[in-house]
C-alpha cells in the first residue's frame, strides 16, 4: 500500500524547498519503486491570503488522513500586523497541537565537508551528532492565561503562562530514553529547576522515568549552562531532552555547530509514529524566489520522514548518501560556501542530490 504524504509549501522560500525535496521523492518513487502518493495543501500566510485562516479545516482533514506531513516554512513581514489568531505562525501551532506531535526531533549532525563552515574551530565539532528532543504541544508557548491587558493604572501587561503536566513530561522522557538507548546511551535533561517550579516538576519526573533505562546515563543542566556548552566542548552531549521554549532556542544555537540552519532537519512525532517533517529554518521572505534558498535541510528532513514514519530506512539512506556526495563534490549554496566550493542555486542543488541517488 502506498503512504500517503501531504506536502505543505508554506510561504517564503517553502515552495522552492519543498520542489526541491518533492523532486528527490519522485526521483525515489519512479527510479526505486518507493510507494508513495503525494498530495498539496496550504498553510500559512498563503492560506490567509486565500482562506481567511492560517489552516484550514481542509487542510487539517488532509493532514490526519496522511502518513506522513512535509512542511517547507511560514510567516512573513506582511502577516505581522493581522489579528494574531490568523498569523501564519498559529496556523503550524495548531496543527501541531490538533495531530498532538509532541516529541520534536532536531539532529545536529556535522558532514565532514562542512567542517570548515562552522564558526567554531574544526577540532571543536568535526564528527559532531547530537540528537535535541524537545517537548512540542506544552510549556510556555500553550499554556493559559496568556494575552496583552491594560491593568488598573493603565499600564499595558503581557502574560504567558509555562505549565507543564506530569503526563506530558512522561511521555516525552520515555520517547527521549529510548531514542539514547539507540545511540551512545547518554540523555543530558535541561531544565532551570533551580528557578522555576514547572522545571524542578521536570527533573523530577525525567529521574523517575530513568529508572526504567538502567542502560542510559542520566545527567541534567541548567539551561543556561547547557547553551555555554553547546558552544564550548558540544561532542559531550549525545540526546538531550528539553521543553518547549529551552528547546527552541538550543536547537537553534545547535544549528550553527553544523555551518548553518539550512542543513538541519526536524521531525514532529505523535505517540505512534506519525510526524510532520520540516527545515528548522523559517521562511526567509527576505531570498523568497531568487533561487538562493539552501534545500538540503527539506531534503533531510523528508529522509527523516522516511526513517520515522514510513519505515522506509533503506531510500532514507540513498537520501543522506547523495546529499554527503553532492557535498563531498564541492556543491554549495550561499549559506555554507567554502574556498574552492562550486555555488549552486536551490534547483541545481536539489537536481543535483537526485542524480547523486543510488
Amino acid at each position: 500500500m502506498a503512504h500517503k504524504i501531504l506536502l505543505l509549501q508554506g510561504d517564503g522560500i517553502g515552495p522552492e524547498i519543498v520542489d526541491a525535496a518533492h523532486g528527490v521523492l519522485r526521483a525515489l518513487r519512479d527510479r526505486f519503486g518507493l510507494a508513495i502518493e503525494l498530495e498539496e495543501a496550504l498553510m500559512g500566510g498563503c492560506a490567509v491570503d486565500a482562506h481567511g485562516e492560517p489552516l484550514p479545516d481542509s487542510t487539517l482533514d488532509l493532514a490526519r488522513a496522511a502518513d506522513a506531513i512535509l512542511l517547507g516554512a511560514v510567516g512573513g513581514p506582511q502577516w505581522d500586523r493581522i489579528e494574531r489568531d490568523k498569523r501564519p505562525e498559529r496556523g503550524l501551532l495548531k496543527l501541531r497541537s490538533s495531530l498532538d506531535l509532541f516529541c520534536n526531533l532536531r539532529p545536529a549532525a556535522l558532514h565532514a565537508a562542512l567542517a570548515d563552515a562552522s564558526t567554531l574551530k574544526p577540532e571543536v565539532v568535526s564528527g559532531l551528532d547530537i540528537m535535541i528532543v524537545r517537548e512540542l504541544t506544552g510549556d510556555i508557548y500553550f499554556g493559559k492565561p496568556r494575552g496583552i491587558e491594560t491593568d488598573a493604572s493603565g499600564q499595558r501587561v503581557g502574560r504567558n503562562t509555562m505549565i507543564y503536566s506530569e503526563a506530558e513530561i512522561r511521555r516525552v522522557a520515555h520517547a527521549a530514553f529510548r531514542i539514547a538507548a539507540r545511540r551512545q546511551g547518554r540523555l543530558c535533561s535541561v531544565d532551570k529547576a533551580n528557578v522555576l517550579e514547572t522545571t524542578e516538576l521536570w527533573r523530577e519526573v525525567v529521574t523517575e522515568v530513568g529508572r526504567d533505562y538502567p542502560d542510559v546515563e542520566l545527567s541534567h543542566m541548567y539551561v543556561d549552562n547547557a547553551a555555554m556548552q553547546l558552544v564550548r566542548a558540544p561532542k559531550q552531549f549525545d540526546v538531550l531532552v528539553t521543553g518547549n521554549i529551552f528547546g527552541d532556542i538550543l536547537s537553534d544555537l545547535a544549528s550553527m555547530l553544523t555551518g548553518s540552519i539550512g542543513m538541519l532537519p526536524s521531525a514532529s512525532l505523535d505517540a505512534n509514529g506519525k510526524g510532520m517533517f520540516e527545515p528548522c529554518h523559517g521562511s526567509a521572505p527576505d531570498i523568497a524566489g531568487q533561487n538562493r534558498a539552501n534545500p538540503l535541510a527539506t531534503i533531510l528532513s523528508a529522509a527523516m520522514m522516511l526513517r520515522y514514519s514510513l519505515n522506509e530506512a533503506a531510500q532514507a539512506e540513498r537520501i543522506e548518501q547523495a546529499v554527503s556526495a553532492v557535498l563531498d563534490a564541492g556543491l554549495r549554496t550561499a549559506d555554507i560556501q567554502s574556498p574552492g566550493g562550486t555555488v549552486v542555486g536551490t534547483k541545481e542543488m536539489g537536481a543535483a542530490v537526485v542524480a547523486a541517488l543510488k
